[in-house]
């Protein structure tokens, strides 16, 4: 039996700033989420700066419950970078991509890629919690770092 190379999860794919603001939001949250207390309560002062203490609470309970499913019926762990890193991992590429399909409303594709990430049996489940935190995210109206980060000046060569 062959087992799956030690991180695959964390190959680098992309960029952050490369995404929009409700997809790199999701990849810093889970960063976040993932990096112990003292980090998750930054979240939830995120959630209930930008959405107000009633609503940030039901979307971090959401969160909470869509990290910890991932975390208990994953079909591996999901593999992150460091939350200051500007990599973008390629587990951290398909759950920024499951949130913002979540998020459209487009549920068969949301519980594929939910496959991806957890057992079948859960992903109905998962894909139902990705939809109530994507949707708050979007209420959110989060500007994609590219949005935010000056734009870099380059030097004409030839």
């Amino acid at each position: 039996m062959t087992y799956p190379q030690q991180g695959r999860g964390s190959a680098p794919v992309g960029f952050i700033s490369e995404l929009d603001g409700l997809e790199a939001a999701s990849v810093i949250y889970l960063r976040l989420w993932c990096d112990g207390p003292d980090a998750q309560a930054q979240v939830w002062s995120d959630l209930a700066a930008g959405l107000g203490a009633d609503q940030g609470r039901k979307a971090l309970e959401a969160f909470e419950t869509l990290c910890t499913l991932c975390a208990r019926h994953g079909r591996r762990p999901l593999m992150r970078h460091s939350v200051q890193c500007k990599c973008l991992g390629s587990d951290e590429s398909c759950f920024a991509n499951f949130i913002a399909t979540a998020a459209t409303g487009d549920r068969e594709d949301a519980m594929l890629i939910a496959t991806l990430l957890v057992r079948a049996d859960v992903a109905p489940l998962v894909a139902s919690l990705a939809a109530d935190f994507g949707l708050a995210l979007k209420r959110m109206q989060l500007a994609a770092p590219r949005d935010v980060a000056p734009e870099p000046q380059y030097q004409t060569l030839h």
